[in-house]
């Protein structure tokens, strides 16, 4: 790591700000987007496989905010060698004897590989801030853990996209009922989901907070408006296909000339 602190961004990012009107778009110009940008998102996984790249995708956002829809489609088209989706849930009995960012240096991906994290060591100073399961002294100092963290990876050669998926609190309210509406998803609404709707005005200052003291240059935050989910998708796909290509030559890799002569003699 280096000798300085990881610097900050020179902006705030404010989910006032954010514009969550409504995508009025087609669904047949959505699909036909989104399997383009699936495509892309193979290619790369593809050059990053034979190039010995790695990258760290860690989703954040409100209940109901569709991280895991955009996470699947994020992946649809993905090798499923070439990736793997950790959904990060409360700490068992052995990782809470530990350093909290323990269990997320475990499954850091390896060489040629991606990892994808559906909640992510933010949970420090998010939830365990909220619920008072970090005293005040360990999650203010987490920031600093957090940002030398993400420093470390990048300095070692790991792209690190992190993306934070905003909805209303009017529009996560709707999607609460419509799962308790639906037999097949009231499995996904939970106590805490509803609890937390009370805890909203905390969180979002959590949040706010997260956002000034780890938007930093190297590991930035991308915030994107989630209120309608093909919208929400299609921007998930776009920036990590922005943020994971840049600098990367996904053309063909060359395969061995006298490989080719021989498998083309064979097969004739």
């Amino acid at each position: 790591m280096g000798n300085s602190k990881p610097k900050l961004r020179d902006r705030k990012l404010r989910l006032s700000k954010l514009d969550v009107r409504k995508f009025d778009g087609k669904k047949k110009a959505y699909e036909k987007r989104q399997q383009e940008l699936q495509q892309k998102m193979l290619r790369i996984q593809q050059a990053y496989y034979h190039q010995g790249r790695r990258a760290v995708l860690a989703f954040e956002g409100w209940d109901a905010a569709g991280k895991g829809g955009s996470i699947r489609r994020l992946t649809a088209m993905l090798d499923p060698r070439g990736y793997k989706v950790y959904p990060i849930g409360a700490p068992n009995k052995v990782e809470q004897g530990k350093h909290y960012l323990y269990r997320f240096w475990n499954r850091l991906p390896e060489r040629g590989q991606l990892a994808i994290f559906d909640r992510t060591w933010y949970g420090r100073v998010l939830v365990e801030r909220v619920e008072g399961f970090a005293a005040k002294p360990e999650w203010r100092r987490a920031y600093d853990e957090i940002n030398e963290f993400e420093r470390a990876l990048v300095d070692d050669g790991a792209r690190v996209i992190k993306v934070f998926l905003h909805v209303t609190a009017k529009e996560q309210r709707k999607r609460f009922s419509d799962r308790l509406a639906d037999p097949y998803k009231q499995w996904k609404l939970t106590p805490d989901d509803l609890r937390n709707m009370d805890l909203r005005p905390r969180y979002n200052k959590a949040i706010h907070d997260m956002f000034d003291r780890t938007d930093t240059k190297q590991a930035p935050w991308h915030v994107v408006a989630a209120n309608h989910k093909w919208q929400a998708r299609i921007s998930v796909l776009e920036l990590a296909i922005k943020a994971l290509g840049k600098g990367v030559d996904i053309s063909a890799p060359v395969t061995d000339p006298k490989f080719l002569a021989a498998a083309k003699k064979a097969l004739s």
